[in-house]
């Protein structure tokens, strides 16, 4: 069989993702806090991209704002269908403010600053601490815990120990990162020193840290605050499970007790810190912020996009005129390509505020009555179902919806929400399945925690009550949603 060489034609046709594409669908779903942060890397990195001042956009008309990726504010209906594609640079920007045309910013800021005001007295603040050195933040568990080491009277050889076992602990003050026994190798010492040393640390505060596992936790609490006590130490030295169970019967039986000191006892365990790192470890609080207002006019509900907090941008002037100018010969390449990437973010923000109001339109039609009546009249919604009445792709819908959050008259709800599943009822028309854990969730807090409904109960009264059908695995699925525990683990006794 001959090999040749031949040369052939064909016509293909492939989908292939530009860089501003993959922009442009990377700006659909990030939340507020994300494009806010990207806007600022990029005008870090762009140096045609300006912010304007608000006080500039305030009479800026719909074509303008659109141009620096803002939404009219003057405005609740939807905007004028645009052209999806990347307009011409000169037609973005034509109407844009004129921009202070400052080249060298390093001289600039040199002479338009003014020294700060100093002290006459010579050497009074030569010793002061930078401005770095002066800002505060929340104590950790390792600082807590080194404060304490420093403060104790402990030997060298101690201190270097209690070093390497505060190291080793986790954010919940357990010692998981190295057994003693590694940690006496790495210290060079015998394995009953580095267990004395720990046993002091142990008595730091907090009470239990330093603990190997959840029962030598709770012993030493018990044994520092109930130290006469024997009935609570034998309960958490051999029966943690049971406790955990509530099978209390099983262990009076066990212990040879009554019932009644093993129930004082799991009431004494249940004010214990099982984690008791966790003070020390709290994560900062997340605001969320909506990106979008459903506010009702009249008898109509309106969606307003929240621009606030995000920068509107325009192209530089200057970086124009020098381009327009022949100035930068060496630089044109350069200062083209920055132009054209800033005027496509420009417009991919815009078009992210806009589909996210389209979005939030379509919403609104099919959950009015939620909007009127609250979390009870919530209907069942896919994401095909918006995307057909908008005629956008499921996936796009899935992008707009992911960490967006809408302020509405029931309160503030990712915008993913109001997408469920249906729950079929006896008579009527579906449920959507955020309205029945909402019932369930009623129905548990409404109950007698010394005689807690089981799932079937649970169901019968769905049933019953509310004319909803649905199985038992699927209660048990939505209660385990809502972080509630079983029947048996609900029960109390005291």
């Amino acid at each position: 069989m001959s090999m040749e060489i031949k040369q052939q034609l064909k016509i293909l046709q492939q989908l292939k993702m530009t860089p501003q594409l993959q922009q442009a669908i990377k700006l659909l779903q990030l939340s507020r806090m994300e494009l806010a942060n990207l806007i600022a890397q990029e005008m870090v990195e762009n140096p045609v991209l300006e912010e304007i001042p608000d006080y500039e956009t305030a009479n800026l008309n719909e074509k303008e704002l659109q141009e620096m990726g803002g939404e009219p504010r003057d405005k609740v209906k939807e905007p004028q269908q645009q052209n999806d594609g990347p307009t011409e640079l000169v037609e973005a920007t034509e109407n844009m403010a004129k921009a202070d045309e400052v080249a060298n910013w390093e001289a600039y800021l040199e002479n338009s600053s003014s020294p700060l005001p100093t002290n006459h007295f010579k050497g009074l603040n030569d010793d002061l601490p930078g401005i770095e050195a002066t800002l505060t933040r929340s104590e950790d568990l390792v600082d807590h815990l080194m404060w304490q080491l420093r403060l104790s009277n402990f030997t060298d050889d101690e201190v270097l120990i209690g070093i390497q076992i505060i190291g080793n602990l986790d954010e919940s003050g357990y010692l998981a990162g190295a057994t003693v026994e590694e940690i006496a190798v790495e210290s060079e010492c015998s394995v009953e020193f580095a267990e004395e040393v720990l046993e002091l640390i142990q008595e730091f505060d907090p009470i239990g840290v330093g603990a190997r596992d959840l029962r030598e936790c709770l012993l030493i609490q018990a044994d520092y605050y109930y130290a006469h006590n024997r009935v609570l130490r034998e309960v958490i030295d051999k029966h943690i499970p049971n406790l955990e169970k509530k099978r209390y019967d099983l262990i009076a039986k066990d212990l040879g007790i009554d019932m009644d000191d093993v129930i004082d006892a799991a009431k004494i365990v249940s004010t214990m810190e099982p984690k008791p790192g966790r003070s020390y470890n709290e994560v900062e609080p997340q605001y969320i912020t909506p990106d979008i207002y459903i506010v009702k006019i009249g008898d109509e509900y309106v969606s307003m996009v929240n621009d606030d907090g995000i920068p509107k941008l325009k192209v530089s002037n200057y970086y124009k005129d020098v381009l327009n100018n022949g100035e930068a010969k060496n630089a044109k390449k350069y200062i083209q390509e920055k132009l054209k990437n800033a005027d496509w973010l420009i417009q991919s923000i815009y078009r992210r505020q806009r589909t996210i109001k389209k979005v939030t339109d379509s919403i609104i039609k099919f959950q009015r009555d939620f909007l009127d009546k609250g979390i009870n009249h919530l209907k069942p919604l896919v994401l095909r179902d918006v995307a057909e009445d908008i005629g956008m792709h499921e996936s796009t819908i899935s992008r707009v919806t992911t960490n967006k959050y809408v302020h509405t008259p029931q309160g503030i709800f990712e915008l993913k929400y109001f997408f469920n599943s249906s729950i079929s009822k006896v008579h009527g028309e579906d449920i959507a399945s955020e309205a029945v854990k909402t019932k369930i969730k009623k129905i548990i807090d409404n109950e007698n925690p010394k005689k807690p409904l089981s799932d079937s109960k649970i169901v019968k009264l769905l049933r019953e009550e509310h004319n909803i059908d649905i199985a038992r695995r699927t209660v048990a699925k939505y209660r385990e949603m809502l972080g509630i525990l079983s029947s048996t683990k609900r029960k109390r006794l005291f």
